[in-house]
Parts: C-alpha cells; structure tokens; sequence
C-alpha cells in the first residue's frame, strides 16, 4: 500500500514594486508572503529609500497575503530607521490579518508617533526647573 504524502503548501514569492512619481513619498507595494526566506528583499529597499530622506514612505499592503515576525520586524526596522531619518512611515492596504497583528503586538501605536529628525535639536523637557 502506497501512502501519499502531503504536500507542504508553496510559499506565494514576494513582490515589491515602488513608485516615485512623488519623489518626497515613494510608495513600496508589496505583495505576497513577507515572511523570513522573502524580508530581505524589502529591508533592502527601505534603507535605500529612507537613505534618500524622503518627508514619508508608504508601504502599500494590498497584495499581501502571509506575515510571519520576521516581515512584522521589517515593518518595525522601517519605523525604528523612519524615526532617525524625519521620515514618516504611513501603512495602506492594511489587510485584516496584519491590522490584528499590529495591534496586538503594539506596533500601530509605534506607527501613530511622529518622526524625530535626527537633524532636530531637542526641546526642553517640561520638567526644566525654572530659577
């Protein structure tokens, strides 16, 4: 008697598209599987992009169709870079599945601060004693 196996199911490929028909706002379309063997690619891409300073960068979801942690750290390695660059990372396309993810990993809220420019000097904290 022969015993079928099972058939591990196919990683859907990765793809990133960018459009920069507004330089200040490149916008990365991503789609597929954003998972540990495909991130590379667009962790690759953000650090390109965010080398060039842009006022924002959007990450376009729409085609995505799987995430694992190691795509939910590139979305955070976006942020966390976004942050020393003064750029603003925007998400759009958020599908339900990565909606639940970023809220229940607190990464939404991450997202919802605004970005500090290293080139910034820093204000005075409230707590400045006054003479």
């Amino acid at each position: 008697m022969v015993v079928p196996q099972r058939r591990k199911p196919e990683a859907t490929p990765l793809s990133i598209s960018v459009d920069r028909s507004d330089p200040s706002v490149p916008v990365v379309r991503v789609g597929g599987d954003l998972a540990y063997a495909t991130a590379g690619p667009l962790r690759a891409e953000v650090d390109r992009l965010l080398a060039e300073r842009p006022h924002a960068l959007v990450l376009d979801f729409g085609d995505l169709v799987f995430l694992d942690s190691t795509g939910l750290s590139v979305i955070v390695h976006a942020w966390r870079e976004g942050q020393h660059a003064g750029t603003a990372i925007e998400l759009r396309a958020v599908p339900r599945f990565l909606e639940t993810i970023l809220d229940m990993t607190g990464v939404t809220g991450l997202l919802e601060r605004p970005p500090v420019d290293g080139r910034s000097a820093p204000q005075a904290s409230d707590s400045t004693a006054s003479a």
